[in-house]
């Protein structure tokens, strides 16, 4: 689709770009009836001088057109930016245009703002104001930051669970938000089921056309929960497979399906209109820039991974296989092109602590004690040459300190990456931290020992608990320390949040360095039934549809 850009208004502070938009519409005449700020308000990207502001107008979200009850018209919003939460120090003010042709979504670019500092926005449409953001920009680039609070997240099945993990996670007021995928889910009600029942239900069927893929984007927003982790921090998101399908892979469905990429470009317009995402990402067809890096001066540098897009299909059919494709070297998960600007990102690096922010899990999990390894193949497990290629690349390259932040598998995990999997007394060259999900697989249970049973035959497998949750973080110069923070419930709302364990990463030492381990704080409060010997049938639920 052709694009022009337009810039609505220039505010006396200094120059505002509004996304490109495409297409004619109606003006808008006539008043809104009732509030349309129902989803709530985001923003994300920040750099030094900017970020993105995010909302999108639905009165009525989950109408089946996606359109969330608008008229198909034009809505001029006003946005406001301010150094303080009560808006007396308004510092940018602006007009954009929330448009049908993308669901009345806005995304306001903004760039000349000082480093470093915290602010609040707010829109209005007609006589409806939207709840009120925080937000900052991330320090100069060559600053020496003291510290970052940055906490990362996957994997919210609505209908497994309340997100009372977001409403904790807002509670901890982060500096930044990564989500590493699985933001929400295409199935059709009573299909993917808990033990016990699903708490809460999906609206519509499952999501293959870009309707229905925005009224579930908007019923997944219209939770309290949710918008008040957007509303608390800056976020930066990648997707990974169900915010299309389950498991899929570059153009390759889960199930044979002549009309996938139809769905995936349906798919990737609902995502950019719904996330808080720079112009950059705007799609185009079935293809959609989403790798990308964020500075925090000279602390950290976070490479944003896609490894959906690019990826060749899972070996052997996919699901836990002892498959010769895996150490194919030909093979990869993030596409040549995508490997080379990671690579070249290393070699460039000066910051203190490089993160890879992805989805599937890293390092290597071997699910038979035998001679044989029965490996995951849809992740890095099945891709073994890009996972070589790249941690030979940041040890090449000297990054200080590498570390892999990782969703996808409903559990807690951290493991240590090592430089050669092949040799059992390779050294470690990184860590990687692996964050629960937020709902997805109902209550789960805690795990006592903190281990999993493979970890006697993968000894750089180092901690593992099975309740939902985040993981917080508090990175300084010396030291990443990481929260593993758990629920003991979510199939009703208002637990109470609790950290499980604690590791700390000193500067030049990878690996993993423990320094608490809290179990769940009261019997009445855990999860009925801790699990036993945890196989491969169980790890293949969390990365497969049942």
């Amino acid at each position: 689709m052709p694009i022009s850009r337009r810039t609505l208004l220039t505010s006396a502070a200094g120059a505002v770009t509004v996304i490109p938009l495409a297409g004619a519409a109606t003006p808008y005449r006539g008043p809104l009836q009732t509030d349309p700020f129902t989803l709530g308000v985001a923003s994300g990207d920040p750099s030094p001088d900017g970020f993105v502001l995010w909302t999108r107008l639905a009165p009525s979200p989950l109408a089946e057109d996606g359109l969330g009850g608008m008229p198909y018209r034009t809505v001029p919003i006003v946005w406001e930016l301010a150094a303080d939460e009560r808006f007396r120090k308004v510092v940018r003010r602006g007009v954009t245009a929330a448009r049908p042709d993308r669901a009345h979504s806005v995304h306001v670019e903004l760039d000349g703002l000082a480093p470093g500092r915290e602010f609040f926005y707010r829109f209005r449409a007609e006589r409806w104001i939207s709840p009120v953001g925080r937000t900052r920009t991330a320090p100069a680039r060559w600053a020496r930051e003291a510290a970052l609070a940055m906490a990362f997240v996957s994997c919210s099945q609505f209908e497994h669970g309340y997100f009372t993990a977001y409403r904790r996670l807002a509670e901890d007021a982060p500096d930044l938000i990564l989500h590493l995928g699985d933001y929400q889910y295409e199935y059709a009600p009573d299909t993917y089921n808990i033990p016990g029942g699903n708490p809460r239900d999906h609206e519509g069927p499952e999501t293959v056309t870009l309707a229905n893929y925005r009224q579930r984007h908007a019923q997944y927003k219209t939770d309290p929960d949710l918008q008040a982790a957007h509303a608390v921090a800056p976020w930066a998101v990648v997707w990974d497979d169900h915010e299309t399908e389950n498991n899929w892979a570059d153009e390759v469905p889960e199930q044979p399906d002549p009309g996938f990429l139809a769905r995936r470009a349906a798919a990737f317009q609902a995502y950019y209109e719904n996330m808080p995402l720079r112009r950059t990402s705007v799609p185009k067809g079935i293809d959609m820039q989403l790798y990308r890096r964020l500075h925090w001066g000279r602390l950290a540098t976070f490479h944003m991974l896609d490894t959906r897009q690019y990826r060749d299909d899972q070996g052997c059919g996919d699901g836990y296989k002892d498959c010769p494709a895996a150490a194919d070297p030909a093979r990869t998960i993030t596409g040549a092109q995508q490997e080379a600007w990671l690579l070249d990102g290393f070699r460039r690096s000066t910051a203190r602590w490089d993160i890879l922010g992805q989805q599937v899990f890293f390092g290597q999990r071997d699910n038979n004690s035998g001679p044989q390894k029965v490996l995951s193949m849809d992740s890095w497990d099945g891709y073994q040459g890009s996972r070589a290629r790249i941690t030979r690349g940041w040890v090449d390259a000297g990054v200080r300190n590498a570390v892999v932040l990782t969703g996808d598998v409903h559990a807690h995990w951290a493991d240590e990456l090592k430089l050669d999997w092949n040799d059992p007394t390779s050294r470690t060259v990184g860590t990687e931290l692996v964050c629960s999900s937020i709902t997805s697989g109902g209550d789960g249970a805690d795990v006592a020992s903190g281990n999993h049973s493979w970890a006697a035959w993968n000894p750089h497998l180092r901690f593992y608990n099975n309740q939902r949750g985040y993981v917080r973080t508090r990175i300084t110069a010396e030291s990443l320390t990481a929260d593993f923070v758990v629920l003991p419930y979510v199939t009703r709302p208002g637990a109470a949040a609790h950290t499980r364990a604690t590791f700390v990463v000193e500067d030049r030492v990878p690996g993993l360095h423990r320094v608490a381990d809290t179990p769940t704080p009261s019997p009445e409060l855990r999860s009925a039934g801790e699990p036993g010997d945890l196989g491969a049938e169980t790890v293949r639920q969390e990365t497969e549809r049942p």
